[in-house]
């Protein structure tokens, strides 16, 4: 495999209609670099303590309630929602993490530690536990702030230390929530936005990892065979719906491929979507057309070609050793990602405030133990 340019972009669509019938070749994600780095940590630098425009989602149980979003939410109220801010502060934390002398570092530090102080983390704890907000941010936000955790706990920096204690009441609420919730879920939420349950399991299957929560794990696991064990022939044909920014299918897949052996997924998947083979053209699935990224809603469909890749990828690196679909999800990968990385640009706040986290989730192979396959 190598590395793929954004020139593979122009020549694949040069070929038109000849790349829907022909086989899916070889090629690979572009990996995060320096510049790329650079580009995505300015486009959380530019929302992560700006306030306005804002879209609070809560339930008003009198005008009291009514109050701007700082002093609503003191740490997470920039980006224009509350996981968006939380999942952008994430961004910026793996980005240190990964180029710690990176010309946007200093910067970066200031803003992650104007946002993660003991008071500011105690007002997010206290918001959500004010009566009436049992589902607040309820799967995806609440995932997002275990991820930030676990990024800090990996890190092995003084101030990473720092924070990640700071920020602990707030994962310990977040934790306790989504464990209290997952017994009495009686069935997965398929939808292909935030109140998805397989991309957030995920998420949170890999912090349980990080901080060696087996009773999350556990659960997890559970919900994993309740939801989806006997699940056969997804219909990946549907997808996607208008608005989506994240596969039914593949994230059920991406999530499964962390709960299983490798064996035994291999075999799920034959199962679970039955379509891939090592004769799988690209028409199988091919990027989401983005008609307009100035609508916020029509701007998901570029999360969506991202997240497709990471999950692809996901997919792929969980397969046995000579598993002929492998090359064939890593070609489809890299196909979404040569759809989707070049519109991360910011131009339109709809998607600048968000698709960064999701491009560099995408590049620095998160979710991927040792980067398999890169």
């Amino acid at each position: 495999m190598h590395r793929t340019t954004y020139l593979v972009a122009i020549l694949v669509a040069m070929i038109g209609a000849t790349a829907a019938t022909a086989p899916v070749k070889g090629d690979a994600v572009p990996a995060l670099d320096a510049a790329a780095a650079t580009r995505f940590a300015g486009l959380a630098l530019r929302c992560l303590h700006a306030e306005y425009p804002n879209h609070i989602s809560q339930t008003m149980d009198s005008s009291a309630d009514a109050l701007p979003p700082h002093a609503l939410y003191p740490a997470f109220y920039g980006c224009f929602d509350w996981h968006s801010d939380v999942h952008g502060h994430w961004l910026l934390v793996r980005l240190l993490r990964l180029y710690p002398n990176a010309p946007f570092a200093a910067l970066a530090k200031s803003e992650v530690a104007r946002s993660l102080t003991a008071k500011n983390i105690a007002g997010e704890v206290a918001y959500l536990q004010r009566p009436g907000r049992a589902n607040f941010e309820r799967p995806y936000g609440l995932a997002w702030v275990l991820q930030l955790s676990a990024e800090l706990r990996t890190w092995d920096d003084p101030q990473a230390r720092e924070w990640a204690h700071t920020l602990q009441p707030l994962e310990a609420e977040a934790a306790a929530r989504l464990k209290s919730w997952l017994p009495k879920l009686h069935y997965p939420i398929r939808i292909g936005e935030h109140d998805q349950t397989a991309f957030s399991f995920g998420l949170i299957w890999d912090w349980a990892g990080v901080v060696g929560d087996t009773e999350m794990r556990s659960l997890l696991a559970d919900a994993a065979h309740r939801f989806y064990l006997n699940d056969r022939d997804c219909p990946i044909d549907y997808e996607p719906s208008g608005q989506d920014f994240l596969s039914p299918c593949l994230a059920e897949a991406d999530f499964m491929r962390r709960v299983q052996s490798p064996a035994v997924f291999s075999r799920w998947l034959t199962d679970f979507l039955p379509g891939i083979s090592a004769q799988t053209t690209a028409a199988w699935l091919p990027p989401a057309v983005i008609t307009d990224r100035a609508d916020p809603k029509l701007a998901h469909l570029d999360g969506l070609n991202l997240s497709r890749a990471w999950m692809l990828e996901g997919i792929a690196s969980r397969l046995l050793p000579g598993d002929a679909r492998a090359p064939v999800l890593y070609a489809l990968a890299a196909r979404h990602a040569e759809a989707a990385l070049p519109a991360v640009t910011g131009e339109h706040y709809e998607g600048g405030h968000w698709l960064g986290t999701f491009a560099v989730y995408l590049t620095s192979a998160a979710g991927i133990p040792s980067a398999a396959g890169r």
